[in-house]
């Protein structure tokens, strides 16, 4: 059992004023493992007030000094990847195959905002007018239990970059986690007060973040009923708000495709980080008169998937983070029973052999029409969705039928065709016979996945704002 009893304020690790205690457990084996002491309120004023103190000189610094303090955070994260990612299978049960790759994520994010830094201009022209790109003020950064690691570090890496001072509130489910990372950061060097972090409740800690006049810029990553809350708040002061939330991304596979090339990566696309992610590519659009031909190909891939033990290098689905997010996916797999999806792989309960943990089997539907609770609802879980179409313009209709556009995939042998169809897709990201992340793009979603962008310059510009100054040219 380890006990976390510190939060980050001013450049020291304090106590909280809160005196709530939440229990950690390992979601593989579902035992308690640890606890952390929640910040409250007040703890996140005090933050604030950290953050708008520091703000002014540290908007100050020049471009060089912030990209040599994002260099030096990237050194410390990395000095720190081993333990870090023991903290990512034990706390949040990711499988090591994939364990390895977020706890590199969290200070790759860092270097590669020191080189968008080094590219970007804060001072353009515009006519007769000098535009200068001005940093907004203290940031909010909220962030999620899925990739908690990577998320504080990149909300931060692009904050900082801009000439922001922070205040991160991360998930109180990944608190070994977020000890890690603050003790790296720390070891950076930074002024005191440039970044905060406080680790409490969303109702208490992220509600004071999201009202606090003194907050110029909300970046949050989560659910999109809680982005809604977080819009309505930061309304009151008008914060800039940057929302990446959910997503029910489809998965569009053209006549044309090579399914033994397909198959295994819609399969990945949908079962990525244990199912439990907003870009997973859940809606699978196979053309109907091949149907037949991709369920078969399906039910051997899925039967090649091993949900289990995240430390078994065999391991691609670990379990739901907790026994409710676990509850969560069962009730949405009897939902697809009771509405008349045809199961084809997995189902209720967990994988044969596995008596604890909050493992899911697998789970792929065939003929689902896009009405379906399954089809429209983000499940947040290893359950994929089998839609048959008649044509393209079937298939690009029922792709964009959905609240959502964060992310979507395009397989085909024609590159020309399947950029067309790619053009049609209402989604920030549409990735084409690839699931290749790209860390220079914009990354972000239409419709009720989100406001903004992240990554790159797109993500360091969502903390600007720019001046005009007239008659100095």
């Amino acid at each position: 059992m380890y006990t976390i009893d510190r939060i980050y304020i001013d450049g020291a690790f304090v106590t909280p004023h809160g005196e709530e205690w939440f229990d950690l457990f390992n979601p593989a084996t579902e035992r308690v493992t640890g606890r952390v002491r929640l910040a409250d309120a007040k703890d996140a004023r005090d933050a604030i007030a950290a953050a708008k103190r520091a703000f002014p000189a540290f908007a100050r610094t020049s471009q060089r000094a912030r990209i040599d303090m994002l260099r030096r955070m990237h050194a410390a994260v990395v000095a720190k990847e081993d333990e870090l990612y023991e903290a990512i299978i034990e706390e949040y049960g990711a499988p090591v195959s994939r364990g390895r790759w977020m706890a590199q994520h969290a200070s790759n994010v860092l270097s590669e905002a020191a080189r968008a830094l080094e590219q970007y201009g804060f001072t353009r022209q515009a006519g007769t007018a000098e535009v200068v790109m001005q940093p907004l003020g203290v940031a909010g950064l909220i962030t999620p239990w899925n990739s908690n690691a990577g998320f504080i570090c990149g909300k931060l890496a692009a904050a900082l970059a801009a000439g922001c001072t922070a205040v991160v509130k991360p998930s109180e489910m990944s608190a070994l986690q977020t000890q890690i990372v603050t003790q790296a950061l720390h070891d950076a060097d930074l002024p005191p007060g440039v970044f905060n972090i406080v680790t409490g409740r969303g109702d208490s800690v992220g509600a004071q973040i999201s009202s606090h006049p003194d907050v110029a810029k909300i970046s949050f990553t989560g659910s999109t009923a809680v982005g809604k809350t977080i819009l309505r708040t930061g309304a009151d002061t008008l914060k800039r708000v940057t929302l990446e939330l959910g997503g029910k991304s489809p998965v569009v596979v053209l006549d044309d495709a090579e399914f033994a090339q397909a198959v295994p990566l819609a399969i990945q696309a949908g079962f990525m980080n244990s199912g439990q992610a907003c870009i997973a590519g859940t809606r699978i659009l196979v053309p109907r008169p091949r149907l037949a031909e991709f369920e078969a190909l399906v039910r051997d891939e899925v039967a090649r998937t091993q949900s289990g033990d995240p430390r078994d290098p065999r391991t691609t689905v670990g379990p739901m983070v907790s026994q409710k997010q676990w509850e969560r996916v069962q009730r949405y797999i009897r939902i697809g029973i009771d509405e008349g999806a045809r199961l084809i792989a997995g189902g209720e309960g967990r994988p044969d052999g596995v008596a604890a943990g909050w493992f899911i089997r697998p789970t792929v539907f065939s003929d689902v029409t896009n009405d379906m609770t399954i089809a429209r609802e983000e499940i947040f879980g290893p359950v994929l969705a089998i839609i048959a179409y008649d044509d393209v313009e079937q298939a690009v209709a029922i792709a964009n039928d959905t609240n959502y556009g964060l992310q979507a995939y395009v397989f085909s042998q024609d590159t020309t065709r399947a950029r067309d169809v790619a053009s049609r897709i209402e989604a920030g990201r549409v990735l084409v016979n690839t699931l290749a992340h790209e860390p220079a793009a914009p990354f972000g979603g239409f419709k009720q996945s989100g406001i903004g962008r992240e990554y790159g310059t797109y993500g360091i510009e969502a903390f600007l704002e720019p001046k005009a100054v007239l008659g100095v040219l």
